[in-house]
């Protein structure tokens, strides 16, 4: 969501930029409908002095014994058409904002231009993949070997892209969640938060989802009330319609919970195993930060999220996204992949993006700096991680030739065991 004032000043600069999106909007209409609103607002503005002449002219000729009955009716005619313009004025204000909302944040000139993925650009890459003297199994074929992931009986209970994991999958899952939030609150200073798993309209129009992107969602029936996709949600939306003092920033949460998407647009994509799932789990990072040192807090919270990688023992690569695969709200985007080897690549689990002000406007989070006007912040967050996801890479790359799975040392104490064997008896 845009200033309007700075939108309109800046409609050029703006308008080229959002050209190296992905699905560029088309600004033609904005541009047209502001011309609108100008030419009513110029209109009005030269009807008003005129109204105003008249109205002293008409006083000084009735002190003169002059009939000025037909320009009152004139001086009524003109406040009539002022009135009228002033409605139509609103309206363009209105119908303004309302394009405004549907209208993507603009990237940070830091952003490689680009038209997809292909042009995201890599800035590191951390440990190697594995060698292995076998031919590693990807996590669908492994998980169901082992016991502990069943998407079969889950796709009974629910339908497709669901899971259910079994035993110490169950438990390798939990300790991971554990895991995550240990680390991030003692030793990165996050501040560990519940929140609802469920919000209203105004939260995800807060945060950016709605009205764009509704069908990704899962709506409760007859309410206003919607599952949340992430986190980010909830999260950014606990300040929703607050000044924050300046003193306070940056704010670091942290928060673990299940995400609900319809996955609408993904059709044909990760269809196999738990890349891509409905219903899954996730730490998320979320940052509340000045203007000024925005950049420098996204710097930080990527390499917390990278912390966790670098903890299990995971090979991962970091990439900035190019402005056709940054997201509506993200002014900025790293995506951190991790390496599967059972499907022979990188796959994304974690995106940490700064929204600059975008849903801060939305939201209207604001906060106070030691002198001058409130202003908005700037919001940041990010996964740390996708908790299914970091399951999935650890079942890959710690496999062992005998199909049992080795549990990284610093999870050992939360999983209670060294490693994840065949159970002796199947279910």
């Amino acid at each position: 969501m845009y200033d309007l004032a700075w939108f309109r000043a800046n409609f050029d600069r703006i308008a080229e930029r959002l050209q190296t999106r992905s699905n560029p909007p088309d600004l033609d209409g904005y541009r047209e409908l502001d011309k609108r609103r100008r030419a009513a607002i110029a209109q009005s503005e030269q009807l008003k002095a005129l109204r105003n002449a008249e109205t002293a002219e008409i006083g000084k000729l009735r002190r003169e014994g002059v009939d000025t009955t037909e320009r009152q009716q004139q001086v009524r005619a003109i406040g009539e058409r002022i009135a009228l313009l002033e409605q139509e004025e609103k309206a363009a204000g209105e119908s303004f904002r309302k394009m405004l909302e549907g209208i993507p944040n603009v990237p940070h000139e830091s952003v490689p231009v680009g038209t997809s993925e292909a042009d995201n650009v890599e800035i590191r890459r951390v440990g190697e993949p594995r060698q292995f003297d076998f031919e590693p199994k990807a996590h669908w074929d492994l998980g169901p070997e082992l016991g502990i992931l069943d998407l079969e009986r889950a796709a009974k209970v629910t339908g497709a892209r669901f899971a259910v994991y079994w035993g110490q999958g169950a438990k390798l899952e939990r300790a991971l969640i554990n895991f995550m939030l240990d680390v991030h609150t003692r030793e990165h200073g996050y501040t560990e938060v519940l929140p609802p798993f469920i919000v209203n309209a105004d939260s995800l129009f807060g945060t950016g989802q709605l009205p764009k992107f509704a069908q990704d969602l899962f709506k409760l029936e007859n309410t206003d009330y919607y599952l949340i996709p992430t986190a980010e949600v909830p999260v950014t939306n606990l300040y929703r319609n607050e000044t924050l003092e300046g003193d306070r920033l940056p704010i670091k949460l942290c928060a673990y919970t299940p995400c609900f998407r319809s996955e609408a647009g993904s059709y044909g994509r990760d269809v196999r195993g738990i890349i891509r799932q409905h219903q899954f789990q996730k730490v998320e990072l979320v940052k509340f930060a000045h203007p000024d040192h925005s950049y420098d807090e996204l710097e930080k919270l990527t390499a917390d999220a990278e912390d966790i990688l670098r903890r299990l023992g995971l090979p991962f690569r970091t990439v900035v996204l190019s402005t056709g695969d940054t997201s509506f709200s993200a002014a900025k985007t790293y995506d951190i992949e991790v390496w599967l080897p059972g499907q022979n690549g990188y796959k994304e689990i974690s995106s940490c993006s700064n929204y600059e002000a975008f849903q801060a406007r939305r939201a209207s989070i604001r906060f106070k700096p030691a002198k001058g006007k409130s202003e908005f912040a700037h919001t940041l967050n990010g996964s740390g991680l996708a908790v299914g996801r970091t399951w999935v890479a650890i079942v890959e790359n710690y496999q062992q030739k005998d199909g049992s799975v080795l549990v990284p040392e610093v999870l050992r104490p939360y999983v209670g065991t060294d490693v994840i064997q065949r159970p002796e008896v199947r279910r």
